[in-house]
């Protein structure tokens, strides 16, 4: 497929700047028309994939399940969905809104009020040959965020946000065949050893073999640079890892790919458009794969509009249609990144595919609420990859 990129994007950035933009287009064919991209569309679609679903006697349970983005990934891995369970409504209804889902039951409540009782009639019902338990506990307390909190006064382990604890419990009670525990990739900052020695010895007394991955998402062929860190365990060993791309082909991942096939007119969203906004300009000075630094003496732009290093990283950050993204955020400021290369917020489904969702996935709520699901989610393919390697280790 081909992608064009039109001069007019690229008019304000400083000619220095432009001519190392434009040299990194290498290969890429310039006519009056703009810049000519050829992308392979790496977007698909979920419910192709129910029939073959519907017979699994491979099932899940999933916690935390937010808007179903790791358990899209654990129902393509093989294990079928049979309950999910989390306290935001909202997110309960784009997980019910989807038929991908149809095998599940959904609750809206605290984990805290739930326990392995209230599991048995389910398990009992569908009848699983193997039945694994999937979540991600909340990670607030782990973020970087929290580093600018002094040590001293970080909750940490015992901040009452950490559902760490919770999800434990249920695995406990439920005693399912193997699980998967995701969290952000900070809990393993010194400050956090707490929070992971005591997650690795209740695996153990709990009998289960469990390995730790530190993965890179990008290593796996999702276009965006997101670390997290999963836990896997099982009641037999686990052995290696789930395959990676080969280091020649993780250069090749890029959000074009992803996103190209959504910058059409019909798809605009009013939410996207900066116009006549504080930065509007600033925004597109700033070459694509470049933030506010840009506009920084560091960078050699003339009578620099900002100090680097005095704003947030992604501030004014842009995409580079042939780079991968960076992390997707929930909450994004208004001047928060990434933004489109064409100097304009990202629409819904091209977040969405970011983070590797299926094409024909719903999300129900507001945008601001939306951007909230699919920033805080598991990228889908990602979630695919370690499922099936856990269940090839049960």
């Amino acid at each position: 497929m081909q992608y064009i990129l039109e001069d007019k994007y690229i008019e304000n950035i400083i000619p220095h700047q432009r001519k190392a933009f434009v040299d990194s287009l290498s290969g890429c064919r310039h006519d009056a028309e703009g810049f000519h991209m050829e992308y392979k569309d790496k977007n698909y679609q979920c419910l192709p994939m129910l029939e073959k679903i519907a017979e699994s006697k491979i099932q899940a349970i999933s916690f935390f399940s937010g808007c179903g983005g790791l358990d899209i990934g654990t129902q393509m891995a093989g294990a079928k969905i049979i309950s999910t369970l989390d306290f935001e409504p909202a997110t309960v209804e784009t997980v019910k809104a989807n038929d991908f889902f149809k095998f599940a039951e959904h609750k809206c409540d605290d984990i805290r009020n739930v326990s392995g009782r209230t599991y048995s009639k389910i398990i009992k019902n569908a009848n699983p040959e193997k039945l694994i338990l999937v979540g991600g506990p909340p990670c607030q307390p782990f973020s970087k965020a929290g580093y600018w909190i002094t040590n001293e006064k970080r909750k940490a382990f015992n901040d009452e946000r950490n559902m760490v604890g919770e999800y434990l419990r249920l695995i406990d009670e439920i005693r399912p065949d193997g699980f998967l525990l995701e969290n952000v990739e900070s809990i393993l900052h010194p400050t956090n050893k707490e929070a992971v020695e005591y997650i690795e010895e209740k695996i153990s007394k709990m009998g289960y073999f469990f390995k730790r991955y530190l993965a890179n998402a990008l290593e796996y062929g999702i276009p965006q640079k997101r670390k997290r860190v999963i836990f896997l365990a099982s009641r037999k060993e686990i052995n290696g890892e789930p395959e990676k791309l080969i280091p020649e082909e993780v250069e090749k991942v890029n959000v074009l790919d992803w996103i190209g096939r959504f910058d059409i007119p019909s798809l605009a969203e009013t939410e996207e458009s900066t116009k006549g906004k504080t930065y509007d300009f600033e925004l597109s000075e700033v070459p694509p794969g470049h933030n506010y630094i840009a506009l920084s003496a560091r960078d050699n732009y003339p009578n620099p509009k900002f100090v680097a290093n005095k704003r947030f990283w992604n501030f004014l950050l842009k995409l580079h249609p042939l780079q991968p993204s960076w992390t997707i955020a929930a909450q994004p400021g208004p001047w928060v990144g990434p933004f489109h290369w064409n100097n304009r917020r990202l629409r819904v489904q091209e977040v969405a595919a970011i983070q590797t969702f299926p094409m024909d996935y719903k999300f129900v709520g507001t945008r601001r609420v939306i951007q909230k699901q699919i920033g805080n989610a598991v990228p889908s393919l990602l979630g695919e990859k370690f499922v099936d390697h856990l269940i090839k280790n049960l």
